[in-house]
């Protein structure tokens, strides 16, 4: 039996993922997750097979849970199924580790056939670009202008929770640091980022697509 994890913010979408899969007959889903720091954690305990993962997700975002899972348990191939269509997201998300790229609203065949092929090891986008278009897509080195490419996977984590608004006493308990290393974090990030306050924080998270205005 093939071991999943549903990862998306809204509860109907897991459901529908969920009823697919189960009708298929040959996944089980072992635990869903609301944010993306629950996400990671399930997958880190839970080792599935499949991990379903939307990207704009809060307390940690989509990219930054496919890094952490291809630590935590690099057998678990990962599927994003994301509202975004636009290039960027879909090279990002390959570059960081995932196997697969579902538009959400893709027909229950074509999700079936992406969980098939990706347990082949083979990757798999919605739409017409081939395997060939994939790999000149993986192909491209990331932009060096790009300021979270100077952030560490601790700074961009709390980067996402003081976007979202927690103060550093609450990003020092989700992330089980202290709250000195969180305000270290914090400040390294801003200094990283040329930010002035938590505005242009805010700011800069909504230009990048980390959280939504």
């Amino acid at each position: 039996m093939i071991t999943v994890v549903l990862a998306d913010d809204h509860e109907v979408v897991r459901r529908g993922v969920r009823s697919i899969l189960e009708a298929d007959g040959r996944a089980k889903v072992v635990a869903e997750a609301a944010d993306g720091l629950a996400a990671a954690q399930a997958v880190e305990k839970l080792k599935p097979a499949l991990l379903f993962l939307d990207l704009a997700m809060p307390r940690l975002h989509g990219l930054e849970v496919l890094k952490q899972v291809r630590v935590s348990s690099p057998h678990t191939k990962v599927i994003v199924l994301s509202m975004h269509n636009d290039e960027p997201y879909v090279v990002e998300a390959l570059r960081a580790g995932a196997m697969a790229y579902m538009l959400k609203g893709s027909e229950s065949t074509e999700i079936a056939h992406c969980v098939a092929e990706v347990l082949a090891g083979r990757r798999h986008l919605s739409g017409p670009l081939s395997e060939r278009a994939i790999a000149a897509l993986t192909a491209r080195t990331a932009d060096p202008a790009d300021p979270l490419a100077t952030l560490t996977p601790r700074e961009r984590e709390v980067l996402q929770l003081a976007a979202e608004g927690l103060g550093t006493t609450e990003m020092a308990e989700k992330l089980f640091i202290s709250p000195r290393t969180a305000e270290t974090h914090r400040s390294n990030l801003m200094q990283k980022l040329g930010l002035q306050n938590q505005t242009d924080l805010v700011r800069f998270a909504i230009r990048k697509g980390l959280i939504q205005a």
